[in-house]
Protein backbone atom coordinates (compact mmCIF):
# COMPACT_ATOMS: atom_id res chain seq x y z
CA UNK A 1 0.00 0.00 0.00
CA UNK A 2 1.30 3.47 -1.07
CA UNK A 3 1.44 6.23 1.77
CA UNK A 4 1.61 9.83 1.57
CA UNK A 5 3.40 11.96 4.07
CA UNK A 6 2.62 15.79 3.90
CA UNK A 7 3.07 18.82 6.58
CA UNK A 8 -0.08 21.41 6.97
CA UNK A 9 0.64 24.54 8.71
CA UNK A 10 -2.78 25.95 10.44
CA UNK A 11 -2.84 30.05 11.63
CA UNK A 12 -5.39 30.49 14.40
CA UNK A 13 -7.54 33.16 13.51
CA UNK A 14 -8.96 33.88 17.01
CA UNK A 15 -7.96 35.25 19.91
CA UNK A 16 -6.47 33.83 23.29
CA UNK A 17 -9.64 34.14 25.07
CA UNK A 18 -12.04 33.03 23.28
CA UNK A 19 -14.12 30.17 24.73
CA UNK A 20 -14.37 27.29 23.88
CA UNK A 21 -11.29 27.03 21.79
CA UNK A 22 -11.69 24.26 18.87
CA UNK A 23 -10.40 26.45 16.38
CA UNK A 24 -8.84 23.48 14.99
CA UNK A 25 -12.20 21.94 14.32
CA UNK A 26 -11.57 18.27 14.04
CA UNK A 27 -11.46 15.08 16.57
CA UNK A 28 -9.14 12.71 17.34
CA UNK A 29 -9.09 8.65 17.95
CA UNK A 30 -6.33 6.54 18.88
CA UNK A 31 -3.38 6.00 21.26
CA UNK A 32 -1.97 3.30 22.87
CA UNK A 33 -4.96 2.91 25.52
CA UNK A 34 -7.59 3.65 22.89
CA UNK A 35 -6.41 2.01 19.41
CA UNK A 36 -8.58 2.99 17.06
CA UNK A 37 -7.11 0.09 14.59
CA UNK A 38 -5.89 -3.16 15.90
CA UNK A 39 -2.33 -3.27 16.92
CA UNK A 40 -1.73 0.51 16.15
CA UNK A 41 -1.52 3.14 18.79
CA UNK A 42 -1.15 5.84 16.03
CA UNK A 43 -3.23 9.12 16.16
CA UNK A 44 -5.83 9.24 13.58
CA UNK A 45 -8.33 12.12 12.35
CA UNK A 46 -12.18 11.21 13.24
CA UNK A 47 -14.20 13.78 12.54
CA UNK A 48 -13.24 16.99 10.80
CA UNK A 49 -16.24 19.76 11.86
CA UNK A 50 -17.66 22.26 9.22
CA UNK A 51 -16.33 25.42 9.33
CA UNK A 52 -13.06 24.58 11.65
CA UNK A 53 -9.98 25.82 10.61
CA UNK A 54 -9.23 22.10 8.74
CA UNK A 55 -12.12 22.05 6.95
CA UNK A 56 -11.85 25.58 5.79
CA UNK A 57 -8.13 24.60 4.94
CA UNK A 58 -9.22 21.41 2.88
CA UNK A 59 -5.85 19.65 2.90
CA UNK A 60 -6.66 17.28 6.22
CA UNK A 61 -8.65 14.28 5.71
CA UNK A 62 -10.35 12.15 7.80
CA UNK A 63 -8.39 8.53 8.44
CA UNK A 64 -5.65 10.79 7.89
CA UNK A 65 -2.61 9.50 10.11
CA UNK A 66 -1.08 12.39 12.22
CA UNK A 67 2.36 11.67 13.24
CA UNK A 68 3.50 14.70 14.60
CA UNK A 69 2.05 18.17 16.07
CA UNK A 70 4.76 21.33 16.02
CA UNK A 71 7.52 18.43 15.52
CA UNK A 72 6.62 17.04 18.42
CA UNK A 73 5.97 13.09 17.57
CA UNK A 74 2.95 11.49 18.48
CA UNK A 75 3.94 7.57 18.27
CA UNK A 76 3.08 5.81 21.54
CA UNK A 77 1.48 8.66 23.26
CA UNK A 78 -1.86 7.84 25.21
CA UNK A 79 -5.14 9.42 23.63
CA UNK A 80 -5.16 12.20 26.51
CA UNK A 81 -1.69 13.26 26.22
CA UNK A 82 -2.16 13.34 22.29
CA UNK A 83 -5.14 15.62 23.11
CA UNK A 84 -2.97 17.90 25.77
CA UNK A 85 -0.54 18.23 22.73
CA UNK A 86 -3.39 19.58 20.50
CA UNK A 87 -4.85 21.86 23.03
CA UNK A 88 -0.99 23.73 24.03
CA UNK A 89 -0.27 23.92 20.24
CA UNK A 90 -0.22 27.29 20.30
CA UNK A 91 -1.01 29.96 17.35
CA UNK A 92 0.22 28.16 14.62
CA UNK A 93 -0.03 24.94 14.25
CA UNK A 94 2.24 22.32 12.07
CA UNK A 95 0.82 18.51 11.57
CA UNK A 96 3.07 15.94 9.77
CA UNK A 97 0.35 13.70 8.86
CA UNK A 98 0.25 10.43 6.21
CA UNK A 99 -2.54 9.19 4.39
CA UNK A 100 -3.07 6.32 2.31
CA UNK A 101 -3.33 7.05 -1.21
CA UNK A 102 -5.88 5.77 -3.64
CA UNK A 103 -4.80 4.08 -6.98
CA UNK A 104 -5.37 6.77 -9.72
CA UNK A 105 -7.70 4.75 -12.04
CA UNK A 106 -9.44 2.78 -9.79
CA UNK A 107 -13.34 3.58 -7.36
CA UNK A 108 -12.67 5.79 -4.23
CA UNK A 109 -13.04 3.03 -1.91
CA UNK A 110 -10.70 0.83 -3.71
CA UNK A 111 -7.88 0.16 -1.25
CA UNK A 112 -5.54 -1.85 -3.83
CA UNK A 113 -5.90 -5.46 -2.67
CA UNK A 114 -5.75 -6.72 -5.94
CA UNK A 115 -8.99 -7.43 -6.94
CA UNK A 116 -10.20 -4.97 -10.00
CA UNK A 117 -12.80 -2.70 -8.87
CA UNK A 118 -14.12 -1.46 -12.20
CA UNK A 119 -13.66 -2.04 -15.61
CA UNK A 120 -9.88 -1.28 -17.19
CA UNK A 121 -9.63 1.75 -19.43
CA UNK A 122 -9.11 -0.36 -22.39
CA UNK A 123 -12.29 -2.04 -22.00
CA UNK A 124 -14.36 1.42 -22.65
CA UNK A 125 -12.03 3.23 -25.34
CA UNK A 126 -11.27 -0.22 -27.58
CA UNK A 127 -15.25 -0.84 -28.39
CA UNK A 128 -15.89 2.73 -28.30
CA UNK A 129 -12.98 4.04 -30.85
CA UNK A 130 -14.27 0.99 -32.64
CA UNK A 131 -17.63 2.21 -33.02
CA UNK A 132 -16.44 5.53 -33.84
CA UNK A 133 -14.64 3.76 -36.84
CA UNK A 134 -17.46 2.08 -38.19
CA UNK A 135 -19.48 5.26 -38.12
CA UNK A 136 -17.49 7.46 -40.02
CA UNK A 137 -16.73 4.38 -42.20
CA UNK A 138 -20.49 4.59 -42.85
CA UNK A 139 -21.02 8.20 -43.51
CA UNK A 140 -18.35 8.29 -45.90
CA UNK A 141 -19.80 5.47 -47.73
CA UNK A 142 -22.72 7.16 -47.68
CA UNK A 143 -21.69 10.34 -48.62
CA UNK A 144 -19.68 8.67 -51.81
CA UNK A 145 -22.85 7.35 -53.24
CA UNK A 146 -24.66 11.09 -53.52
Amino acid sequence: QAFSVSHLVFQDQFHENDFPRQWLGFNIVGGTDQQYIANDSSIYVSRIKKDGAAYLDGRLQEGDKILAINGKDLKDLRHKDAVELFRNAGYYVSLKIQRRLQPQNGPVGHRGDGESGGLPLAAILVPGLALAVTAVWILLRYRQRM
